[in-house]
């Protein structure tokens, strides 16, 4: 698995991955998530997003933020910390330990601090979620009891 940049080359490909018809609701369209990625690195802030590749074909997306956005509701963990903004595998490539090899990589990135050292990582679902829920807690986030919206907030200590 390895995270590659989005750019010219690659931006279709990922725009075009989609979740599965069920899943619809969890998650931004990766379009609307490399949208918003502009939007908020042009006002001053950290968005980088992801392809997600094995071998050569692009498999999912993962945004990663850190520190605020300057969002009114953020939690209260978010100050020098790490998120986990967006994370999905298409629908074509689920069920066959991408997201798992997905969330190892992407952890292993965030652990070479490349905006700045953080304690913390966090990330939001929807509470209907089960198998993000499932997947996150695996790799040790638990909720801090707080919610981004509807959203439950989960932190992982790095």
């Amino acid at each position: 698995m390895e995270l590659r940049k989005i750019n010219n080359d690659n931006i279709w490909d990922i725009v075009k991955l989609k979740v599965a018809d069920p899943q619809i609701h969890f998650v931004a369209s990766n379009a609307n998530s490399i949208i918003e990625a502009f939007g908020v690195r042009e006002s001053g802030y950290t968005a980088l997003p992801f392809g997600l590749y094995e071998n050569d074909t692009p498999v999912g997306f993962v945004m990663i933020g850190y520190g605020s956005i300057g969002d009114d509701e953020e939690p209260s963990v978010v100050s020098d910390s790490y998120c986990i903004w967006r994370f999905m595998i298409d629908r074509r490539y689920q069920g066959r330990g991408f997201g798992k090899a997905a969330m190892e990589k992407t952890l292993e990135y965030i652990r070479t601090y490349p905006c700045g050292k953080a304690k913390y990582c966090w990330l939001s679902y929807e509470p209907e979620n089960i198998a993000a829920k499932t997947l996150y807690s695996k790799f040790g986030f638990r909720e801090t009891g707080e919610l981004d919206g509807d959203e439950i907030i989960a932190v992982l200590t790095l």
